[in-house]
């Protein structure tokens, strides 16, 4: 390898390796060849290898001089002394590694420097925090260590190839990359998965027919292919079109390491550019598919905005339905926010979680001493929600009792106490909520009829959580966002195998078990990405594919339930709706029925 040897100003002396297709020295420490020589500018000269000779260019007018003789620019040759400023710079061009003459011997790589930079691109590649720029450092590398004068690194991308990285001698992009390389030679090495040494293209009887070698003219060529799992997806494909032979079986064993630690390297670049890409539209869907409080896009969302942007205008009664979790305190809330009670309270009451014996006193308040315990008057539910919206949860858990009360208080607009007997008038809306089948409830006897329809004058049905398809990763994006800003985590986002897990896991407790699990892999993470095993979605618990003809089955019931919510039950209609016969209909709820008594469903028959 050539070398420089520097004699400064005070006298002191080293050899510097020219390993570098452009060598910089001068004054400033960022230089190749950094001198302590106050008379140097910044920078003094480049010396630049082009694949054969050795050239000393002085930088900016500086003066130069070569073998005693002032020159701009010279040509090196062995021995030759160059003096800028008081320094004093000898060159070696090394025998055993001089640059080549066409059809002569090939400088041999040396190993001592090629192991350097493979250090020095592993250190490099430590700040490296994007793919394009992992790209280049590898290739500058490369470049560097085999004496190339061009690198390209391509992947294969639904079998079109696709140059990701060019790079020249002096660690600049190359424009119209994809002109420059042989696709003949690319092809070759993607066909058989082995590495690859041209020495002479252009003259070689293998290569010479082919368009793209001719048309480039090419001289040396080396390639190796990037694997994973054994299958191709890319190459390193590095070229010198001044030399021929430049590069032997030793260059190509050097490269072979290189492409075995950049198919792995790529690899997880590619993988983080996709996380990040696939990041960054989680985060845009959380900013453009949310309606206030709520996040979705799909079309069963989209007919719950809608409805509440119809009704949150009005004074009318609303039914909220759907499964427990699935959110449905959330929607009464935006229908409170977008009304013009939205300045008024808006108070919940979970009918389900009080005593029976309490119920009534929670709801219309009470008079002091009107039972034991009554210490003071007390106003209830119904007058704290004055001027605003009173939300009643699991209204289908009210006692019979009640719900007569609960039908006098909505027809007349005012509630008594108990413990006495003058009614209050109250100003207020009131949206319920349940997870029940209200209509399966009447025909059991559990709920009033006549208080269903002051309650359902308009129903808006939230959509389980597993029918929400792409839904689910953006409302986890969106809790997670919101526990890492809670809890200073370091959480930013999603693993590959997390996503696929968090659209199979069936979700039985719906939006609020998505959002404990978020919560507690976000509080607990030790990385930056949340992994399946994070939020216990391990492959166990996941839900297994379901045959054809079951999921067809369960997609007509869901189906078929949907048009009966949808026609407030009527059979008639619905089977019409169907296109179907009416006892189609009728056996879809028998079968409904024998499910909850748990008794074996009648024969199935397809709607």
């Amino acid at each position: 390898m050539a070398t420089l040897v520097v004699k400064s100003p005070d006298g002191t002396e080293r050899r510097v390796a020219l390993s570098r297709r452009i060598t910089s020295v001068g004054r400033d420490p960022e230089n190749d060849v950094p001198v302590a020589d106050a008379a140097l500018p910044a920078t003094a000269l480049h010396i630049h290898f082009d694949g054969r000779d050795w050239d000393a260019a002085a930088h900016d007018g500086t003066a130069m001089t070569v073998n005693g003789r002032s020159r701009g620019a010279w040509r090196l040759g062995p021995g030759d002394r160059i003096r800028v400023g008081g320094t004093e710079l000898l060159f070696d061009p090394a025998p055993q590694a001089a640059p080549a003459a066409p059809g002569g011997p090939a400088p041999v790589v040396d190993v001592r420097v090629a192991r350097e930079a493979l250090v020095r691109f592993s250190e490099r590649l430590l700040g490296a925090t994007d793919l394009p720029r992992l790209l280049d450092e590898l290739l500058d590398a490369l470049v560097e260590v085999t004496q190339a004068d061009k690198g390209f690194l391509i992947l294969l991308q639904d079998a079109e190839m696709t140059v990701r990285s060019a790079r020249n001698v002096a660690r600049e992009t190359i424009e119209g990359a994809v002109g420059r390389v042989s696709d003949t030679i690319v092809r070759r090495v993607v066909e058989t998965g082995k590495a690859l040494v041209v020495a002479d293209a252009l003259h070689d009887a293998e290569w010479s027919g082919s368009t793209s070698v001719v048309n480039l003219r090419l001289c040396s060529v080396m390639c190796a292919p990037l694997k994973q799992k054994g299958e191709v997806f890319g190459v390193i494909y590095l070229g010198n079109d001044n030399v021929v032979s430049l590069f032997d079986q030793r260059s190509l064993d050097l490269l072979t390491v290189f492409a075995a630690q950049a198919s792995l390297l790529v690899q997880n670049g590619l993988l983080l550019d996709s996380l990040r890409r696939e990041n960054v539209a989680l985060r845009e869907a959380v900013t453009t598919r949310r309606y206030g409080d709520l996040v979705g896009s799909g079309a069963s969302m989209r007919e719950v905005f809608r409805r509440i942007e119809k009704v949150a205008s009005t004074d009318i009664s609303v039914l909220i339905t759907g499964e427990t979790g699935t959110g449905k305190e959330v929607v009464a809330r935006e229908i409170h926010r977008r009304s013009a009670r939205h300045a008024g309270p808006f108070v919940a009451v979970n009918c389900g979680a009080i005593p029976e014996a309490l119920l009534e006193s929670e709801l219309f308040g009470h008079v002091k001493g009107a039972f034991t315990g009554a210490v003071a008057s007390r106003l209830g539910r119904f007058q704290a929600a004055a001027g605003g919206t009173l939300f009643l949860d699991e209204v289908g858990e009210m006692p019979p009792g009640l719900q007569v009360k609960i039908l006098r208080a909505l027809q007349e607009r005012s509630v008594t106490r108990v413990g006495e007997s003058r009614p209050e008038p109250v100003d207020l809306r009131v949206v319920a909520a349940t997870n029940k089948v209200l209509e399966q409830e009447i025909e059991r006897g559990t709920f009033r009829e006549d208080l269903y329809y002051r309650l359902n004058v308009v129903s808006i049905r939230l959509p389980p959580l597993r029918e929400r398809g792409d839904d689910v990763g953006v409302i986890a994006r969106y809790f997670l966002q919101q526990y890492a800003r809670e809890f200073a985590s370091r959480a930013r986002g999603f693993t590959p195998g997390a996503l696929v897990a968090l659209k199979k896991y069936a979700w039985p407790g719906n939006v609020r078990e998505l959002e404990n699990r978020v919560k507690k892999a976000v509080v607990l993470a030790d990385r930056s990405l949340v992994s399946a095993e994070d939020l216990d979605l391990s492959p166990e618990v996941l839900e297994p594919t379901a045959p054809l003809a079951e999921a067809t089955r369960e997609f007509q019931r869901r189906y078929v339930n949907e048009v009966l919510e949808r026609n407030g039950g009527n059979r008639t209609k619905t089977a019409k709706d169907l296109g179907v016969d009416p006892r189609t209909v009728f056996r879809h709820l028998e079968r409904m029925e024998a499910s909850q008594r748990g008794e074996p469903p009648p024969e199935q028959e397809t709607p």
